[in-house]
C-alpha cells in the first residue's frame, strides 16, 4: 500500500488511493488505519488531521472522488486545503492540469495555478455551494440567518454570522487580543459538544482584519480541533469580509493562518449567490510504502518512507511571508 502525507497551509493528511487495490478499503477499515496513523502522538509520522480517500468519480464526468475522514474517524463533506494536495495528485498521476473533482456534495473546479512563492506547488480550487441558511448548517437558532448578529449563549459582545459552503461555519471577527486568546477554543467546545445550538457540530473562526483585503483566520475544525487552517473557514471568512467590511468581489484577498498564507476570489453569481476560489500550496512531505497490515498495526519501522524536500521549501515561504 502507498501513502502520500501532504499539507495545504499546513493542514496536515494522508492521501489514501483507493485504485491502487483490487479490492478497496471498506468504512470500517479506513477507521482502523485513521486511528492506527493520524494521531498526533505515536502515529505515523507526526500523524495528520485526517485522511484524504482518492478514487474514481461515481457519479459524475469528473477526473476522480474525494472523501475527507477527520482524524477522529467522522466525515467531511468537503475541505478545501485538501482538495487542492488531492488536485495536484490527481493532475501529476494523469497528466492534466485542470478538471473536476468529485466531493461530497458537488463536483468542483480546479487547476494548477502560478507559484505563490519559489518552488510552492499551487493550485486553484472552486469552494461552493454558498447557504446561508441555518438548515443546512444545522442550526437551532431563531430567524432564517444569522449575519453580523450575537448569540446571546456564546457570547454578549461578539457578532457572528453563520454560513455553510458547505462545511458549516460559525464566523466572528474580532482583534487581535480575542484572536489569540482562550475563547475561541471555549466557544468551539461548547458548540462542538452536546448542544442544542449546533446539534452536529460547527467549525469556528476567529477573523482579525488586517488590511482592505488581507485578513488573519484562526478555526477550530470539527472533528478536529485547534488547525493551523482550514480551507472552508478561509473561503467562508472571506466571504463575510467582502460582505460585511467592504472587501471586494473578484479581488485576490490575502488570508494568513496559523499554518501560512493563501488567496481567495470572491464571486457573486447573476442569481445573487456567491462561491469562492481558493489558492494556496499543495505541498507534498512524505512517501510512504508498505504492506497493510503493518498500518493497521503501526509497525511503522517495516515501512519505507522517504521524506522530500518540499516542507524546507515551504517553510522558505513562510519566512518570507514573515519578513
Amino acid at each position: 500500500m502507498k501513502l502520500v502525507k501532504v499539507h495545504g497551509s499546513e493542514n496536515d493528511f494522508f492521501i489514501l488511493d483507493q485504485t491502487q487495490f483490487q479490492q478497496k478499503l471498506t468504512d470500517s477499515q479506513v477507521n482502523q488505519l485513521t486511528q492506527a496513523i493520524t494521531p498526533r502522538e505515536g502515529g505515523l509520522v507526526g500523524g495528520a488531521d485526517g485522511i484524504l480517500l482518492v478514487d474514481d468519480a461515481k457519479n459524475s464526468l469528473s477526473l476522480g472522488q474525494m472523501r475527507v475522514i477527520n482524524n477522529d474517524g467522522s466525515e467531511a463533506s468537503m475541505c478545501g486545503n485538501g482538495l487542492r494536495t488531492v488536485a495536484r495528485y490527481l493532475a501529476e498521476k494523469n497528466q492534466q492540469d485542470s478538471f473536476n473533482v468529485e466531493t461530497m456534495f458537488a463536483d468542483l473546479k480546479v487547476r494548477k495555478a502560478p507559484a505563490l512563492g519559489e518552488k510552492i506547488e499551487t493550485y486553484q480550487v472552486e469552494i461552493s455551494p454558498v447557504s446561508f441558511d441555518l438548515a443546512a448548517v444545522p442550526a437551532n437558532l431563531e430567524g432564517g440567518r444569522i449575519i453580523n448578529q450575537k448569540i446571546p449563549e456564546l457570547s454578549d459582545e461578539l457578532l457572528f454570522s453563520v454560513v455553510a459552503v458547505p462545511n458549516p461555519h460559525l464566523i466572528a471577527f474580532v482583534d487581535e487580543a480575542t484572536l489569540k486568546g482562550p475563547l475561541l477554543e471555549e466557544i468551539a467546545q461548547k458548540v462542538n459538544g452536546e448542544n442544542n445550538l449546533f446539534p452536529d457540530g460547527v467549525n469556528v473562526s476567529f477573523v482579525q482584519v488586517l488590511g482592505p483585503n488581507d485578513i488573519f483566520v484562526r478555526t477550530f475544525e470539527r472533528g478536529v480541533g485547534l488547525t493551523n487552517a482550514c480551507g472552508t473557514a478561509m473561503s467562508a471568512s472571506s466571504l463575510m469580509h467582502v460582505l460585511l467590511n467592504d472587501g471586494r468581489f473578484m479581488q485576490p484577498i490575502n488570508v494568513k493562518n496559523p499554518g501560512g498564507m493563501v488567496q481567495t476570489v470572491v464571486h457573486e453569481n447573476p442569481d445573487g449567490g456567491y462561491w469562492m476560489e481558493l489558492v494556496g500550496n499543495a505541498t507534498n512531505t512524505h512517501l510512504i510504502e508498505g504492506e497493510l497490515a503493518d498500518f493497521m498495526n503501526q509497525n511503522f519501522d517495516k515501512l519505507t518512507i522517504v521524506e522530500t524536500d518540499e516542507q524546507a521549501d515551504y517553510q522558505k515561504f513562510l519566512n518570507n511571508i514573515e519578513k
